[in-house]
């Protein structure tokens, strides 16, 4: 080989020692990130990136603020999701999520403990806020059979230690998701338990500055895989032939996995929610689809799009359903600044003509983070007054949400767009475009 070993570790053997998200350039780290690809495509679009280890102490540190301000000894987290908040690490996610065998617990005074699978605690170590690795957090049946009290115990009081160690004689502790055994386990050694996903929740609602910068990078991937799904559609494929390139697109460029399967076409499109399939595409039909894509830095991008595929012309009544739908989330999206309350966005914004209603999505607005996350606004009919007392703060990130589905009808219309709240309004973070030929504009 002519290539020295110095430019052989690298990822990018252009850069310096560090890349240009302050990690290394180290092709054998054990940290997820983003590839060559995928930096050089951010680097075309003049994005900046994030810096990591400051998005780490942010998460951290506003964790911290959150466990402090509700009186807690603790946090206690098993949601893959909220440790990979906590501490920027992954360990085969999605097996995690039905298989609970990692924890995480932040200390009120900042202490951080990373309950690991026993052979693999090196995967924590390129952050050091982690300050503890340990292993036993697992207490779920494939892994401890019926011994399931006596492993919940030792685990509980491996909890009670570190907790008496840095949180003193508070003996609150918020616990995320937790086997039953568990919370039985936590009970009789004598911790007082609230509710963890109400902390979670709200501290991750509010992106720092380097999360925003690396849901821009993550919009822009996953926004450059769409692009190459849609390409790539085609009269004769099956469904399931364009959801891969959508998978092939988001993998290449760092990213880590799809949530859903909701891509449709033709009459398979109403009612809406059926997952991607065989079927094969015809000419001359929609396809629509919802990315529910976690992408690089473990970003999620959740965009929908939909569009037209063939040599002919939509309906006119599909081309109404599209700029119709087009309408509602623009219209709403003018709703969205500070100061806001989630009542205000429920009860007023753009109101769906009566032979959508029926069929409407389930919410006008989420937000999201590294998936979809806290708060759900919903349309009037479903509003439960008390469930969602707050306001919209600079730093949160919703989804604009809009199926437009005629009830017993042949199509439905899913649109979807990204958006920050700025200090003074809002901003769209989703550029793809809206496709000409269902706007009605080709």
């Amino acid at each position: 080989m002519n290539t020295h070993y110095r430019d052989r570790r690298k990822i990018d053997p252009t850069k310096g020692d560090l890349l240009p998200d302050n990690t290394p350039n180290d092709a054998d780290r054990v940290e997820i990130g983003p590839t060559v690809l995928a930096y050089r495509e951010w680097e075309a679009a003049g994005l900046d990136l994030p810096d990591l280890q400051a998005m780490r102490r942010f998460r951290w540190e506003r964790l911290t603020r959150h466990i402090v301000a509700r009186d807690l000894g603790g946090l206690l987290m098993f949601d893959p999701m909220n440790i990979r908040y906590a501490t920027d690490c992954t360990n085969m996610q999605i097996w995690n999520t039905h298989n609970p065998f990692r924890a995480c617990l932040l200390c009120a005074d900042g202490h951080m403990v990373l309950w690991e699978y026993k052979n693999a605690p090196f995967l924590a170590e390129y952050n050091p806020l982690v300050r503890e690795v340990r292993s036993g957090a697992s207490m779920f049946y494939f892994s401890v059979g019926d011994r399931g009290t006596a492993a919940a115990a030792e685990f509980a009081g491996q909890v009670d230690e570190v907790l008496r160690a840095h949180a003193g004689a508070n003996r609150r502790l918020a616990v995320d998701k937790i086997m039953p055994v568990g919370l039985r386990a936590l009970d009789a050694a004598g911790f007082e338990v609230a509710d963890g996903e109400e902390v979670t929740e709200r501290a991750r609602a509010v992106k720092g500055p380097d999360e925003i910068r690396a849901m821009r990078c993550a919009s822009h991937a996953c926004e450059a895989a769409m692009a190459e799904m849609e390409a790539a559609c085609a009269p004769g494929l099956s469904e399931d032939d364009v959801w891969a390139v959508l998978h092939a697109g988001n993998i290449k460029r760092g990213g880590e996995w799809i949530e859903t399967r909701l891509l449709a076409s033709g009459p398979r499109t109403n009612p809406w929610f059926q997952e991607c399939g065989p079927r094969v595409i015809q000419n001359n039909e929609i396809v629509a689809y919802d990315t529910d894509l976690v992408g690089p830095y473990g970003i999620c991008v959740d965009i929908s799009r939909t569009f037209w595929l063939g040599d002919g012309k939509p309906t006119n009544a599909m081309i109404a359903a599209m700029r119709h739908a087009h309408e509602h989330i623009m219209t709403n999206m003018q709703m969205l600044k500070p100061g806001v309350s989630i009542e205000e966005l429920v009860m007023n914004g753009h109101q769906l003509e009566d032979q959508y209603w029926k069929q409407k999505y389930s919410c006008k607005f989420h937000g999201v983070g590294l998936c979809d996350e806290w708060p759900h606004v919903d349309y009037p009919d479903n509003y439960h007054p008390g469930a969602w007392e707050a306001v919209l703060e600079p730093g949160m990130v919703l989804c604009a949400e809009a199926l437009v589905s005629p009830e017993g009808g042949e199509f439905s219309i899913k649109l979807e767009d990204q958006v920050l709240i700025t200090e003074t309004g809002f901003e769209n973070l989703t550029k793809y475009p809206f496709d000409p030929k269902l706007m009605g504009e080709v």
